[in-house]
Formats: structure tokens, sequence, C-alpha cells
């Protein structure tokens, strides 16, 4: 059984600027603007959603096949990805285009100034679902506009259930689009913020939202997470993580757990904690495809944080 991971697929550029953006921004001078920071650390890591999703989920030994577009940079993640035994079947390289790209300086407050390129991301639509391979689930992250909105229309068209998984593309959409998405959506992911957005938009509570899909799963960071099904409500404990050092990242690990619950036909309980477990082992180690770890090491580590075997 394999998972399609529709969304993004990015280079993230990270900056440590060692000081304070507050001791360089005057605010009665925001009018005209022109700061330069030095930034003697910087590395440049492989992201976007699909790209992270894909890889957490070959960390637990399924087979992902992420659906993106890349530009013609994309030779250094394309070979990441062969070392990692990630699929590229579905990745579509659009001439003359740049693969999407985060630009992240971050200050000694952990304050960041971003700027995102979207590049080939924007002919997401090109590509589509296919119906013809033994896909059994999928998930549909953020991408491009008219390719989320295409993409879950050809989930429902081949039959796939898959998860709803706005996050950053959401102000994207209207009210309209978004209860759209999730007559069609299986299931729906959402950080508390994005749960207040969806809620505003919509103007539906969250139990009248998880009336409409099997399951509407909110994050929220070290509180934990919370699983609203049409029958119960779970609370889902966060994992305790040796260190804290970088959650970018870490939603996505956390869907890919998510992911993994559905394709074994797990209870809500121990998917939740499986997803719980693969945020706090992300957010041990810089960048987010840098982590690994064994599947006999991953239920050792789930039974200590949470007293039973999966």
């Amino acid at each position: 059984m394999s998972a399609l991971i529709c969304g993004s697929m990015a280079y993230d550029t990270i900056m440590v600027f060692h000081d304070r953006f507050k001791n360089h921004i005057l605010p009665e001078q925001v009018h005209i603007l022109n700061v330069s920071f030095l930034v003697p650390d910087l590395r440049r890591e492989y992201g976007g959603c699909a790209g992270n999703i894909a890889y957490n989920l070959s960390l637990l030994g399924k087979e992902p096949l992420p659906m993106a577009t890349v530009g013609q940079d994309f030779d250094p993640y394309a070979q990441w990805m062969g070392h990692c035994g990630i699929s590229r079947q579905y990745i579509r390289q659009v001439e003359e285009s740049y693969t999407a790209q985060a630009y992240i300086t971050t200050d000694m407050d952990d304050n960041q100034i971003t700027a995102f390129h979207p590049g080939a991301m924007s002919f997401s639509h090109l590509n589509r679902v296919p119906g013809d391979r033994d896909i059994r689930i999928g998930i549909l992250s953020p991408d491009g506009k008219d390719g989320m909105l295409q993409h879950s229309e050809q989930f429902c068209e081949a039959d796939i259930p898959f998860i709803f998984d706005p996050g950053q593309g959401m102000p994207m959409f209207s009210g309209e689009e978004l209860l759209s998405f999730l007559e069609r959506a299986t299931w729906v992911t959402l950080n508390d913020y994005e749960a207040e957005l969806m809620r505003e938009r919509t103007g539906l509570t969250l139990a009248k939202l998880a009336e409409r899909v099997e399951a509407l799963i909110v994050t929220r960071g070290a509180q934990g997470s919370t699983i609203h099904t049409r029958q119960n409500e779970y609370q889902i404990p966060s994992a305790r993580p040796d260190s804290v050092l970088d959650p970018t990242g870490c939603g996505d690990a956390y869907r890919a757990g998510l992911l993994y619950g559905l394709m074994e036909e797990l209870d809500w309980e121990t998917t939740g904690r499986l997803a719980s477990l693969m945020g706090a082992l992300k957010i041990e180690t810089y960048g987010t495809q840098n982590h690994t770890f064994t599947m006999a090491a991953f239920r050792e580590r789930f039974e200590a944080d949470f007293g039973y075997r999966f």
C-alpha cells in the first residue's frame, strides 16, 4: 500500500542573525525601512510539506509517493530523494522555473523574517492524481491554489480517501472553498491557529466541522493535540523530546504519523500518540529531514513515553 503526498517541495535557506531585529529596526522609521543583517550562520535544507511528510513516512517503513512540481534547480534534492529511497515518479520538473524557496532569517529572540518564492509550485495544477496504481490513501498539503482545488476533486474521482492539510495555504481560500474541501476529504488536520481561522472563515464550530469528516485533528504543540470524531473526542498528550532544537517541520512529521496510523488501521488514541512522537523526534534535530531512527527504536521510545506497545 502506498500514500500519495500532494504538496510543495522546497529549499529552505536558514540564516541566523547574532543580534535582535528590534535593535536595528526603528519603529518610527519603518516607512523608509532599509536594513542589512550580517548572518554568519547559514544552512540550506531540503523541505516543503510533501518532501517532509514523505521523508518521515519513509522512516516509518511505508511507501510515500510525493506529487509536486519543481524547478530546473532540483537535481540536488532529487539525489537526496534517491539516497532516501523515495520515489520521484510523480515529481514534475518545470523548465525556466526555480523550485519553491524560503529564505528565513532568525534573530536571538527567535523572531523570523521570511521571504518565500513559490516558483514551480504555482504549476502544481499540471499534475494529476493517478488512478491506475495501488494508492490507498492521500494527503493534500499546501501547494498552488489551482492544484489543491483540482487534486481534491481528483482524489474523489479516484475514490482515494485523503487528509486535507491546508496549513499555510489556508488564507488563499474562501469559507465556501474550505467547505468544499471538507465535503471531499475524509480527515482534516490543523494547528490551533489554523483551526481558529477555519472557524472564522466557515462560520462553523469545531464540533460542526467535525461532523463533515471522519476526524478533525487539531495540534497544539507542547500541549498535545485533540482528535474530534463524530462519536468521541480524544485528548492526545505530547511526547517528551530529549531536547528542543528546531520546531520547523514538526507538523509535517506529525502528519506522517497520522498517515502511518491510518494505513495500519490503528485506533485514534494510538495513531495520535504515534504522530505526537514523530513531532518530538523531529524537534530534537536541526532541519526538517536530518533526523533518523529504526522502527525498533521507535517502538521502544513509544512504550517509554506512553506505557504500552503498538
